[in-house]
């Protein structure tokens, strides 16, 4: 792993312990319940994107938190910004992640085929 690589893990570390403090500072309490399960930085760490849980929310209230999350986007990010003394911070996109729905039902397709097959 180069020196870069290991920035980069770090800033991504830093900031999900950094969302998830600036989501509870918010006076929405809607925003409170929210995981961060990720954040990936891009290579200059100019743009991250922020996966939350998608939990058993459905599609109209991820709309709903995403379209809050869009605008309390500046406010998190100079959160950010203050905490830790940086002279920029990486410009957030949120997105529920969709990729552990897809493996369960993944695994449960997988469970069929062996019940099937026996």
């Amino acid at each position: 792993m180069t020196e870069a690589q290991i920035k980069l893990k770090r800033t991504e570390s830093i900031l999900l312990e950094l969302i998830p403090e600036a989501l509870g500072a918010l006076n929405d309490k809607r925003l409170h319940e929210l995981d961060v399960l990720e954040v990936k930085c891009s290579r200059g760490k100019s743009d991250a994107k922020v996966y939350l849980n998608p939990a058993s929310y459905s599609e109209e209230e991820k709309r709903t938190f995403i379209s809050l999350l869009k605008k309390a986007r500046p406010i998190i990010e100079t959160h950010c910004l203050k905490d830790q003394g940086w002279y920029r911070c990486p410009n957030f996109t949120f997105e529920f992640d969709e990729q552990l729905q897809k493996s369960q039902s993944m695994e449960e397709l997988f469970k069929k085929i062996a019940k099937e097959t026996k």
